[in-house]
């Protein structure tokens, strides 16, 4: 087993297991990749957290891997490279709820205006005014997975109206979930769009001309699911007018370089891809890293399999 953190910080590890540590830049305490001896025996990898680049190189150098184990819920940075016959597995729940706080942190941040506050509180200005609160409005949640609930059971303290958007048409706990094809028809009565969706070719460029047209005027898009989510060109178009916000978590490109026209968009709030990066995040993925390798030492179904 090829693990990023040493076997003494992950919690219940079943005994009989010869585990290894690779952490993006050495394995087992010793600068570099891991040696060809060790790779021909790994069967379970646990990939590095947002470090999934180290570890392309010698996939196809473990003869026996049988499971690939991601830190992130999105696996579209690895899934195209897997060896055929490999197990994926997603870290579905580990993000949720640091994610879910940052959707709801920048809707409030975006709409109240606290970029413009710490601007003010540089210059030494008073920017007093009236500014549109989270309350009463009406919140459209694209991507209904678990991320997607747990931003809905955050949001509604703030007493808002939530629509459920998912792949396919269902019913949760909270009520009903609309299929994308709804999507012409709810986006003009939204005041809100937070976007969970993870990337595939169905969700790449989801969000262009057409689909940000149909938003209402003044409406703040929110992006915590992945850059390419969203035709950059064309929501700078809407931004550049003034029609739309957006607070963006991801971008397209991404780290998105110096001199972009999207850092000085008018209405617009980037955070650094920073959703899941935040204390919540290691004590929920080492727990499902341990339970992960039960499973597997035990012969027992894995959970999160995506493929």
């Amino acid at each position: 087993m090829l693990l990023p953190y040493p076997a003494e910080q992950v919690p219940g590890l079943p005994d009989g297991l010869e585990l290894h540590t690779f952490d993006g830049d050495a394995c087992d305490g010793r600068p570099g990749p891991p040696p060809a001896e060790l790779l021909a025996r790994v069967e379970m990898l646990v990939t590095p957290y947002l470090r999934t680049g180290t570890v392309l190189p010698f996939l196809g150098s473990m003869p026996r891997l049988r499971v690939v184990q991601t830190q992130t819920a999105g696996v579209d940075d690895i899934a195209p490279h897997l060896p055929a016959g490999v197990t994926l597995c997603n870290a579905r729940g580990v993000h949720d709820a640091s994610t879910a706080e940052l959707a709801v942190a920048l809707a409030l941040a975006s709409l109240r205006d606290l970029p413009g506050f710490v601007r003010g509180q540089d210059a030494e200005q008073w920017r007093s005014g009236f500014y549109p609160a989270l309350a009463d409005k009406r919140v459209l949640i694209v991507g209904y997975g678990s991320v997607g609930a747990a931003i809905e059971a955050r949001l509604l303290p703030f007493e808002v109206e939530v629509t459920r958007v998912a792949r396919t048409a269902r019913t949760a706990p909270q009520g009903p979930v609309h299929s994308l094809a709804e999507l012409p028809e709810l986006l003009p009565h939204a005041d809100v769009v937070i976007l969970a969706v993870p990337l595939t070719d169905q969700t790449r460029h989801l969000v262009d001309a057409r689909f940000l047209a149909a938003m209402r005027d003044g409406a703040l898009l929110v992006n915590v699911a992945r850059g390419a989510v969203v035709r950059t060109d064309d929501l700078l178009a809407e931004l550049t007018v003034g029609r739309l916000r957006a607070a963006l978590d991801v971008t397209d490109p991404e780290p998105l370089p110096a001199g972009h026209p999207l850092w000085h968009a008018p209405g617009v709030l980037i955070s650094p891809h920073v959703g899941g990066s935040s204390s919540a995040f290691l004590p929920r993925a080492q727990r499902l890293i341990g339970a992960q390798l039960t499973r597997f030492a035990n012969g027992e179904p894995l959970e999160n399999v995506m493929n």
